[in-house]
């Protein structure tokens, strides 16, 4: 399994696989091809359908400047495609192409080029499922975190710091800004709206839960409107694991240094998403996205109040189990509506998890492997109108409007 430094990636949003995975590649094929007189980009799937919403089409632009680029949005399927985020690269000297490139743009910024799948990163884990992790825990006496330094080193938390301090920018100029979000849907921002507005909430369980969706709100609609922000696992997600912490950190004084250790546990949690289901909305809807967030959240939770290992592992299943089915609909192909919003209320179900594991984690029947494998499996049936393309659900409807 692949290094958490893998899944916290830092970069503008508004999609980790429509922004950041195509400007990653677009810059790699740049620099093997700097003697090309024009680009040509090919999307395809969820890309082509969505692209000028996410920016797909003036990232490219923007990194193959100022050779001229022409971007083609393609509605057929050339039947060949492994995934549904999938760009062809041509680059031309005249009229003769010379160089081409596939590439996957497989969520949470991660690309894979065809043809060079070995060139990937080794892996960090020897263990691939949680199963394996909690028995090895076991076997050496260890916490969670600790499992995490084990194999990442002791330098894993300077890293850790410094995605902290990024999540916590990312809330604080979410919460300094107004206005209209960019893409012309005129949503307004909210963050700022909802935290002015707590002192006047009477219920203090109500007033604590609408400050963590300002902080949510906050990152959300900075990655909306293209601001920096870490993926969690991705940039459409960004929302939900930095509104828990900040708010739980303002709270109970936690330490950065115990944030970073619920950081590391969480990103446990979202690697081995990565490795056996996905992260992508494209690929299995928004319960990869907002769902994995919010067992991220819900595990990062547990291990700041220090449960065990069996109560971390059933706060990271019970929050991603209930958010089985959800689909990735953008309005217009904007991360904004239902997005933002979404971020939100999985923030809130995230310390709804944390509640449960407190009490129920010994009477579960459901496994973290399991739910994630039933996750996948939910994502790959759903039909592909529910899966990143704006052409079913809210999407298809709010546009008859």
């Amino acid at each position: 399994m692949k290094s958490i430094r893998d899944l916290y990636k830092v970069g503008k949003g508004p999609s980790s696989s429509h922004t950041m995975g195509p400007e990653r590649a677009a810059r790699i094929f740049k620099q093997e091809n700097p003697g090309a007189e024009r680009y040509e980009v090919t999307l395809y799937g969820s890309l082509a359908l969505t692209g000028v919403g996410h920016g797909t089409d003036r990232v490219l632009s923007e990194v193959l400047a100022p050779t001229p680029t022409e971007i083609i949005f393609s509605k057929k399927d050339p039947g060949d495609l492994r995934h549904p985020n999938t760009l062809d690269f041509a680059a031309y000297k005249g009229e003769e192409k010379f160089a081409s490139m596939r590439v996957e743009s497989i969520g949470g910024g991660d690309i894979v080029i065809e043809g060079r799948e070995a060139a990937e990163p080794d892996d960090v884990y020897p263990e691939n499922s949680f199963a394996e992790i909690a028995q090895y825990c076991r076997w050496r006496y260890i916490s969670l975190r600790e499992y995490v330094e084990l194999n990442e080193g002791p330098e894993i938390w300077a890293f850790l710091l410094d995605v902290w301090q990024t999540m916590k920018q990312s809330i604080d100029e979410g919460l300094s800004k107004t206005g209209v979000l960019p893409g012309g849907l005129n949503v307004q921002r909210k963050a700022k709206y909802l935290l002015e507005r707590t002192h006047q909430v009477d219920i203090p369980q109500v007033r604590e839960l609408q400050q963590v969706c300002a902080y949510a709100f906050a990152a959300a609609e900075q990655n909306a409107a293209n601001g920096t922000i870490v993926t969690a696992p991705t940039c459409g997600s960004c929302g939900v694991l930095p509104a828990v912490l900040v708010y739980l950190q303002d709270k109970y004084k936690f330490s950065d240094d115990k944030i970073a250790e619920a950081l590391s546990v969480a990103g446990l949690f979202g690697c081995l998403i990565k490795r056996n289901a996905s992260v992508s909305g494209a690929e299995c809807g928004c319960q990869a996205e907002v769902g994995s967030a919010c067992s991220m959240a819900a595990a990062g939770l547990a291990e700041l109040f220090d449960m065990d290992v069996e109560q971390i592992e059933y706060a990271a299943e019970v929050a991603m189990e209930h958010h089985l089915g959800l689909t990735c609909d953008p309005v217009c192909g904007l991360v904004q509506v239902p997005c933002i919003e979404r971020n939100a209320v999985a923030a809130m179900r995230a310390i709804n998890a944390l509640s449960l594991a407190n009490f129920l984690t010994y009477t579960r029947k459901i496994s973290f492997d399991l739910i994630i494998k039933t996750m996948y499996e939910t994502g790959r049936d759903l039909n592909s109108v529910y899966r990143e393309t704006s052409e079913g659900g809210l999407a298809k409807l709010y546009r008859k409007k």
